[in-house]
């Protein structure tokens, strides 16, 4: 058995190479979330010599307004459909690419699958507002084939907002999927084919358990971003876009209420973290 010194020795040596990766951790995470704690503990920024107190109102801001709850679930619910047209979507294609392509093909769907990660977020964004506004991509190209007229406007909308967030998101449920699936032994599916397993069977009894690791790594990227976002409601959802995540851009960039924001923000973080938690017992027996 190997003993503390023993441990402390091996640690030893490998401390040159994760005293960089630490250190990075610590000034670009660590610290601003540091700073913005204090942050949401103020009554004001201490700019232009404007004077300062601590105080707990920014967090009770939060409880007094029902406003704050409501965009805070809305935001939840919204991170719940995305990640679930994600799973939808990723898992089928994760599987095409990792057990039905092979070859060149197989790089070549790859390649479209990671492609929106080569361009800017807004870039992606606007590009969906020349498709989905009246007159745009998705309304000339109907128009042109149908027999009759149609007026097809999506914009400053709900499905609006879905569809940007999948497109955004929906490569990283592909990545994780692919991963796992490519693990699996072909041959187990097989086995299970010859034992009388329908190819529904297959995929609900094989398939899926072993590539639920997959399914949870993507659901966890892909939730926690989604419900703090804001560029694709701002954008994509007008009016109807206002979420947690635009309130607490606009306390920073609009209003310039900097301790309102840091302690919305804080607030939006025990809350995923307090659901991560609570879900953590029911992802291990998955995993």
């Amino acid at each position: 058995m190997a003993t503390p010194t023993a441990g402390r020795r091996g640690i030893g040596p490998a401390l040159p190479l994760l005293l960089p990766a630490y250190l990075w951790l610590t000034m670009a995470i660590f610290l601003p979330l540091s700073a913005m704690a204090f942050f949401s503990f103020m009554t004001d920024l201490p700019l232009s010599g404007k004077a300062w107190s601590l105080t707990v109102q920014n967090y009770a801001a939060f409880f007094s307004s029902g406003l704050y709850l409501t965009l805070l679930l809305s935001s939840l619910r919204l991170g719940l459909e995305v990640t679930l047209w994600c799973a939808v979507i990723g898992f089928p294609a994760a599987y095409v690419l990792a057990k039905v392509l092979k070859g060149r093909a197989r790089e070549a769907i790859f390649l479209l699958v990671i492609l929106p990660f080569w361009s800017n977020g807004l870039v992606r964004i606007f590009s969906w507002v020349m498709v989905l506004r009246e007159g745009g991509i998705l309304d000339t190209a109907l128009n042109a084939v149908l027999p009759f007229r149609i007026s097809i406007d999506l914009m400053y909308s709900y499905p609006a907002v879905i569809i940007g967030l999948v497109h955004s998101y929906v490569p990283y449920m592909v990545l994780t999927c692919y991963l796992t699936l490519q693990a699996i032994d072909d041959s187990l599916i097989e086995a299970a084919r010859s034992l009388g397993a329908t190819r529904l069977q297959t995929l609900r009894r094989v398939i899926v358990p072993l590539a639920m690791p997959g399914l949870i790594a993507g659901a966890v990227l892909i939730f926690v971003p989604v419900v703090g976002s804001f560029m694709e409601p701002r954008i994509l959802g007008g009016r109807t876009g206002t979420f947690y995540g635009t309130v607490i851009e606009d306390q920073f960039v609009a209003v310039f209420n900097w301790p309102l924001g840091a302690a919305l923000s804080f607030i939006l973080l025990a809350v995923v973290l307090l659901i991560l938690a609570a879900a953590s017992p029911v992802l291990r027996r998955a995993a």
